[in-house]
């Protein structure tokens, strides 16, 4: 997979997809917005990939947002009518939280690896993903409301439901203050904090190395129970559960679990 602003690689069933804007450290410009979502797009339709890690290229993880892709937004959005031209970036807008709900779309779990800055969009960003790890100088910031805009592609939405307190959440949505790595392991952000970069990736490629030997079905329906449960209530995901189960439960995958030999791993098909 080409892409102008993310490398993306597939080996022993692991997807890597990397921000390979260093020079501008990582800042997601409009390519980087479509590049993300034809990666995961294109990674949920490729069987051989099983798990995807998310990470950066650099110093950071993301600056987040590249500022020039906002000023860059007035004459996109050009019309005569002012509903018309409020319309069209509402589109845009849109077309932005599409690109990061791409993450939860995918069925493929998602890791992200996050070192150094992880900034405004970056934290949309990570939201999206099944799992977020970090090395020790990692820090977050959601720095929307230091240019005078409300978050608009998830973060507002999605950090809520992943860090449990409403009052920090609201904290570094008013403020912008720097979450440091150990603060965002303690709120949970963050799984794990690694002491660095290379450790981070080590440890991340682990558990993406244990996520792959599983059976591919079942943790594509694992995923899709896990995000559904999340929006609806126990009923309605007991209720979805049911049916997926009626429909996959009894697969080869099964069979291959039950039947391997005592201490032995199954192997499974994409």
């Amino acid at each position: 997979m080409q892409l102008e602003t993310l490398a993306v690689s597939i080996q022993d069933h692991i997807a890597t997809v990397r921000l390979n804007r260093p020079d501008k450290a990582n800042a997601m410009n409009a390519t980087m917005w479509q590049d993300l979502r034809r990666a995961f797009d294109g990674l949920d339709g490729q069987p051989e990939a099983r798990v995807i890690v998310l990470e950066g290229e650099g110093r950071h993880f993301t600056a987040g947002i590249d500022l020039a892709m906002m000023m860059g937004l007035a004459p996109q959005i050009q019309d005569p009518c002012d509903g018309r031209m409020r319309e069209r970036l509402r589109r845009i807008i849109l077309d932005m939280q599409d690109t990061l709900t791409s993450l939860e779309r995918c069925r493929k779990p998602v890791l992200a690896a996050i070192h150094g800055a992880c900034v405004g969009g970056g934290i949309d960003l990570i939201c999206a993903a099944d799992m977020r790890y970090c090395s020790a100088d990692a820090y977050f910031s959601i720095k929307e409301i230091d240019i005078g805009m409300v978050a608009d592609v998830g973060t507002l939405q999605r950090l809520p439901k992943l860090i449990g307190s409403q009052g920090l959440v609201r904290e570094l949505a008013y403020t912008g203050r720097r979450m440091e790595a150990a603060e965002a392991r303690e709120s949970g952000l963050v799984n794990r904090v690694f002491d660095d970069r290379e450790a981070l990736r080590a440890g991340v490629r682990e558990i993406a190395t244990t996520i792959a030997a599983k059976s591919p079905l079942s943790i594509r329906g694992t995923k899709e129970m896990l995000n559904y449960a999340r929006d609806h209530s126990v009923a309605d995901g007991l209720n979805h559960v049911a049916t997926w189960n009626a429909a996959m439960l009894m697969s080869e995958d099964l069979s291959r679990a039950m039947l391997a030999g005592k201490g032995a791993a199954p192997l499974f098909r994409d």
